[in-house]
């Protein structure tokens, strides 16, 4: 083997150890991301009252104004809100995708771990529900 061949073959290994070192650390929403997300939600005139939140992951109900944690999914987290004075109000809250899940389609897994666990998907970090007021 001639000294540009040593040569050539050494800079191929490199290569292929820093772009297996790269794969190995790269990240993606499965490794970073945690499964639940906090919601900091309340009435748009600042009653009292209680929520029940469901998406396909699971349902929730509380008390509002609260911080709640939901799982992350990629249908709308529906709402179905009353005051402590009987004002109903229902809805739903977008589900988005976050920008993890570009890193997990081009290094790791071409997303599909994420698309299985949600995990790259957000909810707002706090959501406001319109009522009529009194």
């Amino acid at each position: 083997m001639g000294l540009w061949q040593a040569i050539l073959v050494k800079k191929i290994m490199l290569g292929l150890i820093g772009a297996g070192v790269a794969l190995l650390f790269s990240s993606c929403a499965t490794l970073t991301e945690d499964a639940m997300t906090p919601i900091a939600m309340s009435f748009s005139d600042g009653s009292n009252g209680k929520v029940v939140l469901q998406n396909k992951r699971g349902v929730w109900q509380t008390d509002l104004p609260t911080t709640v944690s939901v799982r992350k999914s990629d249908d709308a987290l529906r709402y179905d809100a009353k005051t402590s004075d009987g004002r109903t109000a229902v809805g739903s809250i977008p589900s988005e995708m976050g920008g993890k899940i570009i890193a997990s389609a081009i290094f790791l897994d071409f997303g599909i771990t994420d698309a299985i666990t949600d995990k790259h998907r957000r909810y707002p970090a706090s959501y406001v529900i319109p009522i009529k007021k009194r």
